[in-house]
C-alpha cells in the first residue's frame, strides 16, 4: 500500500505584503510567483549570482544512505594506512587521472568525470538524528549528539525538500517527493528535518510510502477504488464544495485550508493520466529494471528518474533497511556497527555501485544530467578504527558528499583529510555550505528569502557556495 502526504505551496523573497497578496490574487490570471522574483532579480544585480552554476540544475535527485556511507571505503580511502584503519579492501583507479577510490566501487569509478567529491564534509556530530537534522537543513541541532531526537521546536527549521517546496510550483505532481519511506531510527522515531517546520505544512515535502521492487503502488487521489465511478467522484467533490460553502468560520482556520489543498490536489491528480504514468514502472524495460537493481532502493531510484521527468523539482530517495537480519547484518542499513566489511562487501557496496553508476548513466544517456544535480547524501561517516565487533561507530568529525550532473565539475575532488580520514586538513565545509551550493545550482542565492505562516522572513541559508566544485 502507498500513502501520500500533500499540503500546497506559496513563496516570498523579499516581497513586500502588498506585493505578496497581489501576487496571490493573480496567479490564476498567468504572473506566477516565481517569474515575478525571477524577474525582480534579474532587474536587480545585487541579488543575481555571477558565481559558475547559477540556475543549471532544473531537478535534485537526493540519492540518500542514511546511516553513514564510510569514507575509508568509498570517496577517500587511505591505502597506506595500518589494516585497522584502512580496512581490508583496496582501491582502484577512476576515469579521473590519480583519483582513487574504493574498489568495492568499480562501476561508479568510471563516471568520475561527471563526479564532483567534497572530501571534508563536518557536522562534529556522532548521532543519527541530531547530525541527520544538520546535513537536511543546514542547521546545527540543539544539542549537538542528541540520538532518537525528535521533530520539534527548537529544531523546527525546514528540510532542502520543504524549501524546494516552497520555492517551487507543484506541476500537476508536488515539486517535492519523498519515496519510499521516511528516515527513522529504532522505534520508528523520526529524524527531525524532514518536513517544513516553522515555515508551515503547507511546504512539507509529499512522503510516499511505496514498494516500487514489487509494483505495490495504490496512489490515493491517482486511482479510483474499483466501487467508485467517475460520476460518483464528481458527486462527492459537489458535496464537499456544499459542506466547505457553509462552513465560513472554519475555512478561515489554516488547518481547514491545508486539508481543502490536500482534497483538491487529489480529485485533481485522479484525472491526470500523466501523474498516474510517473508511477507506472512497468512502462520500463526488464533491461533497465535490471540495470538499477531489484531491491525496494534500486527501483526507487528507478521511479525517481521518471518523476524528475515529470518535472518534479526534488526527489528523495531514502535508503531502507532489511527486516529479515538472517539475511543481513545491521538490518541491511549502513549504520555498520558489526561485520563492518562483511556488509559492504555481501550486500551495500555493491547494491549502492549498481543502482548509483545506473542512474547517473540513465540520467546522461537521456540527456537530464546537465539539468539534474544528483546528491549522495549521509547523516556523517563512520570511524576510523574498528570496535570489538569487526564494525565502524558513527563519526560526524570528517566524510564524504559526492555530487554529479546539474552543474558541478566532473573530476573535482574537493578537501583533504589526515592519514586516518579521521579529521580535515584543508577544504572544510559545513552542511549549511553544501546547501547554499544545492541552492545556488537551482538559482537561488543563499540569501533568498521564504516567509512562514505569519509572513516573517526566513533565509533560506546560512551556508557559502563552494566554488571549487562548480
Amino acid at each position: 500500500m502507498l500513502s501520500i502526504q500533500d499540503h500546497g505551496a506559496k513563496l516570498c523573497d523579499g516581497l513586500t505584503r502588498r506585493e505578496a497578496l497581489r501576487v496571490g490574487g493573480i496567479g490564476l490570471g498567468g504572473l506566477s510567483l516565481s517569474n515575478l522574483l525571477r524577474n525582480r532579480a534579474l532587474a536587480n544585480p545585487a541579488t543575481t549570482s555571477n558565481i559558475s552554476g547559477f540556475g543549471k540544475a532544473k531537478s535534485i535527485i537526493v540519492f540518500g544512505l542514511v546511516g553513514g556511507l564510510p569514507q575509508h571505503e568509498s570517496w577517500d580511502p587511505k591505502p597506506d594506512a595500518p589494516e585497522e584503519i584502512r580496512g581490508e579492501f583496496g582501491t582502484t583507479s577512476t576515469k579521473t587521472p590519480g583519483f582513487q577510490i574504493g574498489e568495492l566501487m568499480p562501476k561508479t569509478a568510471q563516471l568520475t568525470d561527471k563526479i564532483a567529491v567534497l572530501r571534508s564534509v563536518v557536522t562534529n556530530d556522532n548521532a543519527h538524528s541530531s547530525s541527520g537534522y544538520q546535513m537536511l537543513t543546514g542547521i546545527e541541532h540543539s544539542p549537538l549528539n542528541r540520538e532518537s531526537a525528535l521533530p520539534g521546536p527548537p529544531n523546527d527549521y525546514p528540510s532542502l525538500a520543504a524549501v524546494i517546496r516552497a520555492l517551487r510550483e507543484d506541476k500537476g505532481l508536488p515539486s517535492s517527493v519523498v519515496i519510499p519511506e521516511h528516515i527513522w531510527n529504532d522505534g520508528n522515531k523520526p529524524w527531525p528535518g524532514q518536513d517544513a517546520g516553522f515555515i508551515g505544512r503547507a511546504h512539507d515535502p509529499w512522503l510516499i510510502k511505496c514498494y516500487p521492487n514489487e509494483n505495490r503502488f495504490d496512489v490515493p487521489g491517482m486511482t479510483l477504488a474499483e466501487e467508485l465511478t467517475q460520476l460518483r467522484v464528481n458527486n462527492r467533490q459537489s458535496l464537499l464544495s456544499q459542506i466547505n460553502q457553509t462552513q465560513n468560520t472554519l475555512a478561515e482556520s489554516e488547518a481547514v485550508q491545508t486539508f481543502n489543498i490536500h482534497s483538491q490536489k487529489a480529485y485533481s491528480l485522479l484525472g491526470s493520466g500523466a501523474a498516474r504514468d510517473a508511477f507506472d514502472l512497468s512502462q520500463e524495460s526488464d533491461q533497465t529494471r535490471e540495470r538499477y537493481g531489484e531491491g525496494r532502493f534500486a527501483q526507487s531510484c528507478l521511479l525517481a528518474r521518471r518523476l524528475v521527468e515529470a518535472e518534479v523539482s526534488l526527489v528523495q530517495i531514502n535508503w531502507t533497511r532489511v527486516v529479515d537480519d538472517r539475511k543481513f547484518e545491521n538490518q541491511g542499513g549502513w549504520d555498520t556497527h558489526k561485520k563492518h566489511s562483511q556488509s559492504l562487501k555481501e550486500h551495500l557496496m555493491p547494491s549502492m555501485d549498481q543502482t548509483f553508476s545506473a542512474l547517473v548513466e540513465d540520467l546522461d544517456q537521456r540527456g537530464l544530467l546537465d539539468e539534474t544535480l544528483v546528491i549522495m547524501f549521509s547523516e556523517f561517516g563512520h570511524t576510523p578504527k574498528f570496535n570489538g565487533n569487526a564494525g565502524r561507530d558513527h563519526w560526524g568529525n570528517v566524510f564524504s558528499v559526492a555530487l554529479a550532473g546539474g552543474g558541478v565539475q566532473g573530476g573535482a575532488v574537493h578537501g583533504v583529510t589526515d592519514k586516518q580520514a579521521a579529521f580535515p586538513i584543508e577544504g572544510a565545509v559545513r552542511p549549511r555550505d553544501l546547501l547554499a551550493t544545492v541552492y545556488h545550482l537551482m538559482g537561488y542565492p543563499p540569501h533568498t528569502e521564504v516567509y512562514d505562516p505569519v509572513n516573517r522572513p526566513i533565509q533560506i541559508s546560512r551556508g557559502e557556495v563552494i566554488q571549487e566544485i562548480l
